[in-house]
């Protein structure tokens, strides 16, 4: 997620999502999740896009991989790959609509100067949607990152070498309209706050990574939930209600007989909403490995 903002460590990510060298450390982010009866899965936290720099990954995510049968993400990559294009369609406006209809006039004059500054005239965005615009700025690319260098992608690669089975937890409709089905008002807001800067002035995404590399989720977690803190709508649709949908899939996975690695971005995890809480609730015992 490469630009650095209250929101754009979240968004890619689909969007943010996380994975950093560095030297040794105790735990990563990744955890063994055991049922009463001794079933169980790993659980892993991501970063959607990566530089080279960021190999290698923690060995124990190719451990955790190798010792599963099957791969679950957030969606599943050939479905989201195929929905591309209507996400591109959904994000912008029919004929005869635009931008300037849809926000504050303040807002438009805003960005209209923003883009002038990068020589992007007004008409050339007026077709997009808030959220499209904010999911453009936010996309991978800059400072070397790039999905192709993801957490995901490298071990979608690494699962159809060995012939395991990848599945989502969602499906590309669900996982599109995260953004799509946001309102007017919400779509603003999160392109807005692609524009704030943390308030303590230091990067979002140096944080994220460091918090990420040391396995320390609920750091993760307020980093990202401080994003929000304007706008908490926008965290409670972005991360807490797809929590919450999850764990029944999650419970499925560990009751099915199979071992699944599920990895999904690593701001899902901490928090009293995250993942970690709710499957603690449930009675399940969580190992950082």
């Amino acid at each position: 997620m490469a630009k650095i903002s209250r929101v754009s460590s979240i968004a890619l990510g689909l969007y943010v999502i996380l994975a950093m060298p560095g030297a040794a450390t105790a735990s990563t982010f990744l955890w063994k999740v055991l049922a009463p009866n001794g079933q169980a899965l790993y659980l892993g936290g991501s970063w959607h896009a990566l530089r080279t720099a960021d190999y290698p990954l923690p060995s124990s995510f190719t451990r955790a991989l190798d010792a599963s049968t099957k791969l679950a993400l957030e969606a599943n990559p050939d479905e989201i790959r195929a929905a591309d294009k209507s996400l591109v369609k959904a994000g912008q406006y029919p004929s005869g609509d635009s931008l300037k209809n849809h926000v504050d006039p303040r807002t438009y004059n805003y960005l209209s100067r923003v883009f002038a500054l990068a020589n992007v005239p007004p008409e050339k965005i007026a077709r997009y949607r808030p959220w499209s615009i904010a999911l453009m700025l936010q996309s991978p690319g800059r400072n070397g990152m790039s999905p192709s260098l993801g957490v995901e992608e490298f071990l979608v690669q690494r699962a159809r070498a060995k012939s395991k089975k990848i599945v989502g937890l969602e499906t590309a409709r669900e996982h599109a309209d995260i953004f799509s089905g946001l309102s007017d008002r919400e779509s603003e807001a999160l392109l807005l706050l692609t524009f704030i800067p943390p308030e303590d002035g230091s990067p979002d995404v140096s944080r994220l990574m460091s918090a990420w590399r040391n396995g320390d989720a609920e750091s993760q977690w307020r980093v990202v939930h401080d994003g929000f803190r304007d706008f908490p709508s926008l965290g409670e649709r972005i991360l807490d209600t797809r929590n919450r949908k999850w764990i029944p899939k999650i419970e499925n996975y560990i009751r099915s007989g199979d071992t699944y690695f599920v990895v999904v971005g690593a701001a899902h995890f901490g928090g009293p909403n995250g993942l970690l809480s709710l499957l603690r609730a449930r009675g399940y015992k969580l190992e950082q490995l």
